[in-house]
């Protein structure tokens, strides 16, 4: 009888937590909502606080709930970004721009859309400020359009180029007994090097130096032209490495000013005519993004966005991958709407299933019959990522953009070893044919199995060259010589006719415009795919949340190599797929 009431109370107070959590989440999901409708007052003589503290995405996750439940959207939307610096440059209230800025996650190529709206924004006569108590190779790339750039005197200020540094399991698959079997094409394919080597092929590194240096390069000429500073001057002063600290930062006139927060602070009170111990006006981005105004163009005509952010997989996909059927639903909307009247498919991805891409590269094929599509690269358009966008009427990269990889591959690991030899455990099998058990992970393939798998992957290659030639105009001889799964900058790709024009997102937008024969602001803007509501993540993935959390605990330093290793589980079938876990910091 003990036993059993001290079930039901636990029961009891089991029911009481969860509807006591529940009436929480709901009154803060109400209270969201109803605060996020609110229109936000800028009080006179603001500035917009750019704390980009958060990685930049293609589009943000819209959060009504700020602050709660885990805190903010998990990223910043680089069209919401740019939107609110637009809005600040002919906000009456808004004076200025003030970027605190530490260790910016984005890309090469956002970045580069970031700072061109900045100096849009100082053409209108205001000012930006930039503050960092340390800051990376990427915030000092973004704060150099400041007037002012406040570096803390005890800071530091990294200036030293760019690098990459892949990750090789080879060791850790000996060890544990999983043996990797690779079909690729293409010697610059190196996505599935991390697998088989312990270190870079001559291949990838030669191409991977290349773009670095290309990435490199544009970077140092945009600073050099917002600091006044010859582009050979900031090449020596990178490469020899002479900024060791804060005071080096200032001597060679990276920065304008050593100084604290408060000092940057007191600057902006100065340009504003207030008094030292008057409150300044920091306008915060969320606010200022979550108070905008929706699009009142009136027009009827629409261009459609489509925006490809992620891993490209088969089926639906999620917000953080491109799945084919999702995609391929959305740019068949987009076509059979006739109020669209051409497309921008807005590209931001390694690449992943072969398969997949051709599903989505179909849609964009019929769309480019009946209305104008134009692919605009950001950060990478690589391997699948190429893929999709090759069939488009014109093809906009940045300088910065990593695209190409025109590759394929497959891998099958055999962890039968690892089974039997590490934990005890062994399979056998029953087969109504020869190869009824193929493909199989629990053993090695036969010369025969392994033939035909290569043989698979060749025709992929084959079918993805030909479609990429015919985009491209040009023989399928020459343009295999880019191929290879070769990667290059958004500059080399130019060079060899893998792009048509180097600009941002706008041009992009603005050529999509004129082939249709669009005058400016007669058309509306239309985002696609639809994205999930705050309320509809936030109940799906508590589970996977608080699944993920713990594994994270669990593993520590190790869940990197888990994150791997899933991956490499999940692939299926021939990949598509930038070489390596590209990271370029």
């Amino acid at each position: 009888m003990r036993q059993f009431f001290k079930y039901v109370l636990a029961t009891i107070t089991g029911v009481l937590v969860l509807g006591l959590i529940a009436t929480v989440l709901l009154v803060g999901l109400l209270v969201g909502l109803a605060s996020s409708d609110k229109t936000v007052t800028v009080a006179k003589d603001s500035v917009l606080e750019l704390k980009l503290d958060k990685p930049i995405g293609e589009r943000a996750f819209n959060n009504p709930l700020p602050g709660f439940i885990g805190g903010q959207a998990s990223s910043i939307g680089l069209d919401e970004l740019k939107a609110a610096i637009r809005r600040a440059k002919t906000d009456g209230d808004i004076k200025g721009i003030f970027l605190n800025l530490e260790l910016v996650q984005g890309g090469m190529a956002s970045l580069e859309e970031v700072r061109h709206e900045l100096l849009e924004f100082k053409k209108g006569g205001k000012f930006v400020v930039s503050y960092a108590d340390a800051q990376s190779e990427k915030s000092y790339y973004l704060a150099s359009v400041a007037d002012k750039l406040y570096l803390n005197p005890q800071g530091t200020l990294e200036f030293n180029g760019l690098s990459s540094e892949p990750t090789y399991y080879k060791g850790l698959f000996d060890k544990l007994g999983v043996q990797v079997q690779i079909f690729r094409v293409g010697s610059f394919k190196s996505a599935v090097e991390p697998y088989f080597r312990t270190s870079m092929s001559d291949s990838a590194r030669l191409q991977t130096s290349s773009f670095l240096n290309s990435l490199n390069n544009a970077m140092l000429a945009d600073v050099a032209a917002s600091r006044k500073i010859a582009p050979a001057r900031l090449k020596v002063i990178s490469d020899s490495m002479l900024v060791h600290n804060a005071a080096d930062a200032k001597r060679l006139q990276l920065v304008t000013d050593l100084g604290y927060y408060d000092q940057a602070t007191d600057y902006m009170k100065g340009k504003l005519g207030l008094e030292k111990d008057a409150k300044l006006s920091l306008v915060d981005l969320s606010n200022y993004v979550n108070g905008d105004e929706d699009d009142d163009n009136s027009s009827s005509n629409k261009i459609a966005v489509i925006y490809a952010d992620g891993d490209i997989v088969t089926g639906k996909g999620g917000n953080e991958s491109i799945g084919s059927t999702r995609f391929a639903e959305a740019i068949r909307k987009a076509r059979l709407d006739d109020k669209v009247k051409a497309v921008v498919l807005r590209v931001n991805s390694p690449g992943g299933s072969s398969l997949a891409s051709d599903i989505i590269y179909r849609e964009v094929m019929l769309t480019k019959k009946v209305k104008p599509i134009i692919a605009s690269m950001s950060d990478v358009a690589a391997s699948g990522g190429y893929f999709i966008a090759m069939g488009c009427d014109t093809i906009v990269a940045h300088p910065t953009t990593i695209t190409g990889s025109i590759g394929v591959f497959g891998v099958l690991p055999n962890i039968g070893p690892f089974l039997s030899d590490k934990i005890g455990i062994t399979t056998d099998r029953v087969t109504t044919g020869k190869f009824s058990d193929f493909p199989t992970i629990t053993r090695a393939l036969t010369p025969f199995e392994q033939q035909q798998f290569q043989q698979e992957i060749n025709r992929i290659y084959a079918d993805f060259t030909t479609k990429a030639a015919a985009g491209r105009n040009m023989p399928v001889e020459r343009l295999r010589r880019f191929a290879s799964g070769r990667v290059w900058s958004g500059t080399e790709a130019k060079a060899r006719g893998l792009v048509d024009v180097l600009g941002s997102f706008d041009d992009a937008l603005r050529i999509a415009a004129r082939r249709a024969k669009l005058k400016e602001g007669d058309y509306r803007i239309q985002k696609l795919p639809y994205q999930k509501s705050f309320a509809e993540n936030l109940f799906s993935s508590f589970n996977e949340e608080a699944r993920l959390r713990a594994v994270k605990a669990e593993m520590g330093p190790l869940y990197p190599m888990f994150e791997q290793y899933k991956k490499l589980s999940e692939i299926r079938g021939a990949q598509a797929r930038l070489p390596f876990e590209l990271n370029v910091q």
